[in-house]
């Protein structure tokens, strides 16, 4: 269990989340404005999106758990509701209020800094295709998360090969893998490379959960037998800084 105080953790969903943002949409406006072609807009969205990803999973994870995405949150509550070592239920409303909020003001953050006026996003993103491809994202990334954390992998491989998995998913998805509600909700306050248009939100958050439920369903399946009670590097972590 993570002895951190519940404050402090939402916190770190809050600064996690919200830089998460910043990074998708500030590194879409330099990419949008450094390039004309749209493969290569892409390109050089995704890998900072991989690299800043990765970033805020090791400084953070110790904190909270790095979860930034209401869907690990969930499951995390889910499959550790029976042993008592996932997130309780007032633990998972503050993780995902701060989550939203900070996505919120991660896209605000983007546009400051790139002197955007804030609008809400209009880029209408939904067709079966990236619907599809939402479930898809979500599904592989609520699996890897659980299948690394259940094999008791230390935090420096899971923030590798979740970073590397998303870098992955923005080519092989339709959708370029939003995976993310928070993310989602977020990137409407952006009328920029990464905004999504209000309307287009519904229909990704209910492919997001279904995704998340076939990841939750394809991790009980594939790891049976979860790591033992404080095994978790952010457990370690935490208790390493109460020593």
């Amino acid at each position: 269990m993570n002895h951190t105080s519940l404050s402090r953790r939402a916190v770190a969903e809050f600064l996690g989340t919200g830089l998460l943002v910043t990074v998708v949409v500030g590194s879409g406006i330099a990419a949008q404005r450094l390039s004309a072609d749209v493969g290569l807009q892409l390109l050089e969205n995704s890998t900072a999106t991989v690299f800043g990803l990765a970033v805020l999973i090791l400084l953070l994870g110790p904190v909270s758990g790095a979860h930034f995405n209401p869907v690990v949150s969930a499951a995390d509550a889910l499959l550790g509701r029976r042993t008592r070592t996932g997130l309780p239920v007032r633990d998972l409303v503050v993780y995902v209020v701060a989550q939203v909020l900070g996505g919120i003001g991660g896209a605000f953050l983007a546009n400051l800094m790139f002197q955007v006026p804030t609008a809400i996003a209009t880029t209408e993103r939904v067709t079966a295709g990236t619907l599809l491809g939402e479930v898809v994202a979500t599904a592989g990334l609520v699996l890897l998360i659980t299948g690394l954390t259940r094999a008791g992998q230390t935090l420096p491989v899971i923030a590798a090969a979740v970073g590397a998995y998303i870098g992955a998913a923005y080519w092989f998805t339709s959708s370029t893998s939003f995976a993310n509600p928070a993310v989602t909700i977020g990137r409407v306050f952006t009328d920029t490379f990464a905004g999504v248009a209000p309307t287009s939100v519904l229909p990704f958050l209910a492919a997001q959960i279904l995704g998340a439920a076939i990841g939750v369903a394809a991790a009980v399946v594939l790891f049976t037998s979860p790591v033992p009670v404080g095994s978790h590097p952010a457990d370690a972590a935490s208790k390493e800084s109460l020593a």
